[in-house]
C-alpha cells in the first residue's frame, strides 16, 4: 500500500461514521462530538459531551469556570470570565457591553446572532427556533392551550408560574427584570422622576403619570397626555371616543360612571355648568389644553367641581399643582375648585349622602360669588378627599 493511500485510509478511520456528517471522530470513538463521541458527561441521563479534562458538561459544571467570586457559570472561549462578567466576544457596538451572538460581531439587540424568519422582523430567533418569542420561538408554556414563551429555567410562562418569582411574602407574581421583586413590591425599572416610586413603563425612564410608556397620538404634546391603548388603535379612550363617535368600539368605552353620576346631579340642579371640555385659552399655544370635569362663569370667578374618582390615585401631586397655576393663566380672575370624592370605600359614607353633600356646597359656593363674598384668588374645597 503506497503511503497516499494509507494517510487516507487513517483519515477515514478518524471520521465520524455518521451519515453525511465530516466532523472528526473523537477520541477512541467512531463518531464525533455532536453525535455522541468522545468522553461523555457521568451525571445520569446526561448525553452531552464532558468538557476539557473534567467528566462533566458545560451545564452540570465542566470545563472551565467563571472566576468572579460566588458564580458557578462557565468561561467563555479565551477569557476566564461567563457572559454576564463580561467574558467572549464582545459587541462591537460603541459603549455596548453585551456579548455577541453566534458567529456575528453583535449582540442580539443590535442584530447579532439568527434573526426571526417572519417577514419585516429584525428581531434574534428564540432557541433553536427559526422565529422570536413574539412570533412563536423558543420553548413554550406545558399549560394546556397556552402559546406563552417559558421563562427561565423552567416549562411555565409567568402566568402560570415560571421564571423567578417575587420574594416578598405570600406574593405569587413574577420578579420583573433583574430584581427580586415584581413591579407592585418595587422591582423591574422605576420611574426617574424626584420622589416617585412607580413602575417605569415600556421603554421609557418614567411611568405612566409622568408621560411614561405609549402616549395617546392625539393628547401627546399635551402636559396631561394620557396612555394609549391596544384595545384603541394606540388612542387613550377618551380621544378615541371623541375623534371616532361612530366606531362601535366608542359605544362601550368606559366613561367614568362615577363622574357621569356626579354630572347627572349636577345638570339635574343647577343650569349652566361645561361638563369635560378642554379650556383654552384665546392664543392657545397647545400647553394649556387642561380639562375640567364641570365649570361654570359666574361673574369674573368659575366654579369648578372635580370628581377625584379613585382619589386620583396614579395622577402626579407636581402636576396637580402646575394644573392650578395653568388654568389660572387661561382665566385670571377667581377661582374656586371643589374636589369630591365618590368613592364609599375610602370614607364609608353612602354616596347619595355624598351627592347631597355636594350640592349643598354648590350651592353655597355660588351664594358667597354673587354676593362677593369671594376674595381669595383661589379657594380649593375638599369634599372627602
Amino acid at each position: 500500500m503506497s503511503q497516499y493511500n494509507c494517510i487516507i485510509k487513517k483519515r477515514n478511520r478518524h471520521r465520524c461514521i455518521e451519515p453525511e456528517c465530516h466532523a472528526s471522530a473523537v477520541g477512541k470513538t467512531n463518531k464525533c462530538v455532536a453525535h455522541g463521541g468522545g468522553k461523555r458527561c457521568n451525571e445520569p441521563e446526561c448525553k452531552a459531551s464532558a468538557v476539557g479534562k473534567t467528566n462533566k458538561c458545560v451545564a452540570h459544571g465542566g470545563g472551565k469556570r467563571c472566576n468572579e467570586p460566588d458564580c458557578q457559570a462557565s468561561a467563555q472561549g479565551k477569557t476566564n470570565k461567563c457572559v454576564a462578567h463580561g467574558g467572549g466576544k464582545r459587541c462591537i457596538e460603541l459603549n455596548c457591553q453585551a456579548s455577541a451572538r453566534g458567529k456575528t460581531n453583535k449582540c442580539v439587540a443590535h442584530g447579532g446572532g439568527k434573526r426571526c424568519n417572519e417577514l419585516n422582523c429584525q428581531t434574534g430567533a428564540a432557541g433553536k427556533t427559526n422565529k422570536c418569542v413574539a412570533h412563536g420561538g423558543g420553548k413554550r408554556c406545558n399549560e394546556p392551550d397556552c402559546q406563552s414563551s417559558v421563562q427561565g429555567k423552567t416549562n411555565k410562562c409567568v402566568a402560570h408560574g415560571g421564571g423567578k418569582r417575587c420574594i416578598e411574602p405570600d406574593c405569587q407574581a413574577g420578579a420583573a427584570g433583574k430584581t427580586d421583586r415584581c413591579k407592585a413590591h418595587g422591582g423591574g425599572k422605576r420611574c426617574n422622576e424626584p420622589d416617585c416610586h412607580a413602575s417605569a413603563q415600556g421603554k421609557t425612564d418614567k411611568c405612566k403619570a409622568h408621560g411614561g410608556g405609549k402616549r395617546c397620538p392625539n393628547c401627546i404634546d399635551w402636559i396631561d397626555s394620557r396612555c394609549g391603548s391596544s384595545n384603541y388603535d394606540g388612542y387613550c379612550a377618551t380621544c378615541f371616543k371623541i375623534i371616532f363617535p361612530n366606531d362601535k368600539r366608542s359605544k362601550v368605552v368606559y366613561r367614568h360612571t362615577k363622574e357621569i353620576m356626579v354630572r347627572n346631579i349636577i345638570n339635574k340642579n343647577f343650569d349652566g355648568f361645561i361638563h369635560d371640555t378642554t379650556l383654552y385659552t384665546g392664543n392657545c399655544d397647545c400647553t394649556h389644553r387642561r380639562r375640567i370635569d364641570h365649570r361654570k362663569l359666574i361673574g369674573n370667578t368659575i366654579l369648578a367641581i372635580e370628581t377625584d374618582e379613585f382619589g386620583h390615585r396614579g395622577y402626579d401631586k407636581k402636576d396637580e399643582e402646575i394644573r392650578y397655576d395653568d388654568v389660572y393663566m387661561i382665566h385670571s380672575g377667581k377661582w374656586i375648585f371643589i374636589r369630591f370624592n365618590p368613592d364609599i370605600n375610602i370614607s364609608k359614607i353612602d354616596i347619595q349622602d355624598k351627592l347631597n353633600k355636594l350640592v349643598e356646597t354648590i350651592n353655597e359656593c355660588i351664594y358667597r360669588i354673587e354676593k362677593g363674598a369671594n376674595i381669595e384668588l383661589v379657594e380649593i374645597k375638599k369634599l372627602y378627599c
